[in-house]
């Protein structure tokens, strides 16, 4: 049986999570009528989904946010969701028109006919390519040496709608003649932090997170210690984090968010435009993890994900 650390909102309650932005001046929802001839909404809605327990998202994020409002003279208001679920939901509703996803949600979202088009991906570096890795993890010392020792064990994942949390760890196991489902007793943690940590605890005997939690994030916070985790194995490079916006904005509305995203949503052009934090110097950064910027990409550059979706059969790919 399944268990759940952090608890997952279902679909329905998805809606509820943004309900409350009907009341806050012009409803998002109104938001589906700019590609069909209507007005585009004077507030536009961003929504993330946190790679660890934060109250700072929003902050990493307002840079972005404060320059997004000037280029398109629009309100922008900032929602942190509980999980991929409610911000597909939320799209999906018109309710979000811009929304950072992790690649197997946008994935998700595209099969749901949510409406929205990749803009960009998020790097940590000037130059860097968009992506980022898997790893299976043990506590130093476990017994535990391999996947195939992952067999009738606690399992920790992070969502069913994690890329790096679940769906490339559901291919390593089905590799390696375990099913993700049945084969281990799967424990989802809610968040990449929240696995990493419950395998140090022992809580699990192994499990699944994205490389930088596990490589710089815990350690800088003091909340994991070198050498505490034993990395057994590293996925694939896998697409990085896409920003999507909705194709229901009007068509110039969406070549000035898509040119802001690629061009502007960097911290290059933050910090010589006064969008950092005064004295903020090298400080100022984007996002989940502290990034750069965004790299172009179009929806093309998720089909590696499909690929994975159609060798491990995996639901998640089509159910949100």
């Amino acid at each position: 049986m399944k268990r759940t650390l952090r608890r997952v909102l279902p679909a329905v309650a998805a809606a509820v999570l943004f309900a409350a932005l009907a009341a806050c001046g012009e409803s998002a929802s109104t938001a589906g009528q700019g590609g069909g001839g209507g007005a585009d909404p004077d507030t536009l809605v961003f929504a993330a989904v946190p790679s660890e327990q934060t109250t700072t998202l929003q902050q990493n994020y307002q840079p972005v946010l404060d320059m997004l409002s000037k280029v398109t003279g629009k309100k922008v208001e900032f929602r942190q969701a509980t999980n991929y679920a409610a911000v597909i939901e939320a799209q999906l509703s018109g309710q979000v028109q811009i929304a950072a996803y992790g690649p197997l949600s946008y994935v998700i979202a595209k099969s749901k006919d949510a409406g929205i088009t990749a803009v960009g991906a998020q790097i940590t570096a000037k130059g860097a390519a968009p992506g980022y890795k898997s790893y299976a993890i043990t506590k130093a010392g476990s017994p535990i040496k391999s996947l195939k020792d992952f067999a009738g064990k606690n399992i920790c994942f992070v969502d069913p709608d994690s890329t790096s949390g679940y769906l490339y760890p559901s291919a390593e196991l089905l590799e390696n003649g375990i099913d993700p489902a049945t084969g281990v007793h799967p424990i989802f943690a809610g968040g990449h932090d929240a696995s990493v940590l419950e395998v140090a605890s022992g809580r699990c005997d192994a499990g699944f997170a994205e490389d930088s939690m596990v490589d710089t994030t815990l350690i800088q916070s003091g909340q994991l210690k070198p050498g505490q985790i034993t990395t057994l194995l590293k996925s694939e490079e896998i697409p990085g984090s896409p920003v999507a916006i909705s194709t229901t904005l009007s068509p110039e509305l969406q070549k000035t968010l898509t040119d802001a995203f690629q061009n502007k949503a960097n911290v290059d052009y933050l910090q010589a435009n006064g969008f950092c934090p005064p004295g903020a110097k090298g400080a100022c950064t984007i996002g989940d993890g502290g990034g750069w910027g965004f790299a172009p990409v179009d929806d093309s550059f998720y089909n590696t994900i499909r690929q994975v979706c159609d060798v491990t059969k995996n639901k998640s790919c089509t159910q949100a």
